[in-house]
């Protein structure tokens, strides 16, 4: 059984808004879990301030990883326009939040996706739409940056699609190295961006202050 709360996705909303969706098994199921968790490390999952945690948390992390259940490549197929634009598009700065598969622990920071249109153009909001999709799942930043552009590549097919992602990990900043203040940086490129010249206008263009 599942409570939804609106959905983001919906074209019926008038704004982008945030969702929480709960499968109530589920929940039960990762809950009973972390009052386990709880209790091997020494907490009391009795006492006042933790009686919920376990409930909150097993919501906290369906949201976090509710992109398993989203198709990307409808996401982009539900706003594709024929267009004859054929200059490169540019999204930059979309937020990205993630979780590392290997600590579980998050990363964060911005994606910037271009794509040179081949006969069709795509509603802007459904790039960070995508960006979404992949990021709220358990990943590596690698991978991320790989889905993102195959993605948008397969189901486009515009004449080249690029994207760069920064973020900060925080199994580096907390754990392990406790290096605060590294940033991690991956990009993929394919078609028209293996040219030099139009990556270096791609590279110039996110890095710009235009506003």
């Amino acid at each position: 059984m599942e409570n939804h709360i609106q959905d983001p996705f919906d074209e019926d909303n008038d704004g982008y808004i945030k969702v929480d969706r709960y499968n109530a098994s589920k929940i039960t199921s990762i809950a009973n879990h972390y009052t386990e968790i709880l209790s091997t490390i020494g907490e009391d999952p009795s006492r006042e301030g933790l009686l919920k945690t376990p409930e909150r948390v097993a919501k906290s992390l369906q949201y976090l990883t509710h992109g398993y259940d989203l198709d990307p490549a409808e996401i982009l197929r539900s706003a594709m326009f024929k267009e004859d634009y054929s200059q490169m598009v540019v999204v930059k700065d979309i937020e990205v939040y993630s979780m590392c598969e290997h600590h579980m622990l998050p990363f964060f920071g911005k994606a910037h996706i271009a794509y040179i249109p081949n006969g069709h153009i795509v509603g802007l909001s459904k790039i960070p739409r995508v960006v979404d999709a992949f990021a709220r799942r358990l990943q590596v930043q690698e991978r991320l940056t790989n889905e993102i552009r195959d993605c948008i590549q397969e189901t486009l097919n515009p004449a080249g699609v690029a994207v760069v992602i920064e973020c900060q990990h925080l199994c580096m900043a907390m754990r392990g190295i406790q290096k605060q203040n590294s940033v991690t940086t991956t990009s993929a490129f394919t078609g028209g961006f293996a040219s030099d010249k139009t990556r270096a206008e791609f590279l110039r263009l996110i890095t710009a202050k235009l506003h």
